[in-house]
């Protein structure tokens, strides 16, 4: 879907980006990290070309984006920031709406459009559609940016930093409409961050970064078990792997078969909470539901802890 062959970016004789290679798979979300100054916004930017690099190629779908003007390169590529970047003087759909009115859709498309996704994104468009954003929570701007980003169909859709700004639990609610979003419509989604347990809970692969060096990029799993060398050992955490790897799979994957006694958990939660649950309540094992009720197996405390070391 997206290929970086050798990307650079210099400014003078400062090197932000130093020949990065990735290949980025179709309906994936693919994750950024890095320290700050580590290149990774850069390297976002110049996959829809608000930074042109220095040196490489970006391959969107097989074609080099030089092949056609920045402006409309960006029409077809979503791009969702940190603080949402909303027009304050224009109502929310009018600002999710800016992309298809560049692109000449008509009316009537581009109103169906705008209820959609402020239905999907949980904003009732009765309510919410004629409102200005300094009548919105931040929790709201960010859906509606991240809408505006959507709303021309875009295959791609770059986010630097989108969740930055959110308190702890907004933060959470955002990061699972964001999956639920990227299953939905299968967009393909390249995230920047600097939070390595946002990056492992969203990312399909993560691209860990140093001094505008691509140091690993792999699956989490991955980067857990064998990292490339003694930073991304640090990015990813010394302390708590075992942890982070549970926190990777959820209990419906790998629950045993038939129900136990004790407490019950939902079948999409991860091993990680799972095993804190047990913890609490002094529970030797669980029952693993779906979100309709049915039953899904059992967990034990021994079984959760057989995934929480590297397969070897």
């Amino acid at each position: 879907m997206i290929t970086l062959e050798g990307i650079s970016k210099q400014y003078d004789s400062v090197t932000v980006v130093d020949s990065v290679s990735m290949q980025i798979e179709r309906n994936s979300i693919t994750v950024i990290v890095g320290t700050s100054g580590s290149g990774k916004s850069t390297l976002l930017r110049m996959i829809n070309r608000l930074v042109e690099p220095s040196a490489g190629r970006v391959l969107l779908e097989g074609a080099d984006t030089r092949g056609e003007p920045a402006h409309l390169l960006r029409r077809r590529i979503g791009y969702a920031i940190q603080g949402h970047g909303l027009f304050p003087h224009r109502t929310v759909a009018e600002n999710i709406a800016t992309v298809p009115r560049l692109l000449g859709w008509d009316a009537e498309r581009t109103r169906a459009r705008v209820e959609e996704l402020l239905t999907v994104f949980q904003l009732d468009p009765a309510t919410y559609a004629g409102a200005f954003p300094h009548q919105l929570s931040g929790g709201q701007q960010q859906r509606v940016g991240v809408a505006r980003a959507l709303a021309a169909e875009p295959q791609v859709l770059l986010m630097d930093e989108p969740f930055g700004a959110l308190d702890p639990i907004i933060r959470a609610k955002a990061q699972e409409d964001l999956l639920a979003i990227q299953e939905r419509y299968r967009t393909t989604i390249v995230l920047v961050t600097h939070d390595m347990d946002e990056a492992f809970r969203l990312g399909d692969k993560v691209a860990v970064m140093s001094q505008g060096r691509l140091l690993q990029y792999d699956r989490p799993a991955v980067l857990l078990a064998a990292p490339a060398d003694p930073f991304v050992a640090r990015m990813t955490g010394l302390s708590d792997r075992a942890l982070k790897l549970l926190s990777l799979t959820a209990a419906g994957q790998v629950a045993l078969p038939g129900a136990v006694d004790g407490p019950t958990v939902p079948a999409g939660a991860s091993l990680r909470e799972v095993l804190s649950e047990l913890l609490w309540q002094a529970a030797p094992a669980a029952t693993v539901v779906a979100s309709d009720g049915q039953v899904c197996g059992h967990l034990t405390v021994q079984a959760i802890f057989a995934h929480g070391h590297p397969r070897r």
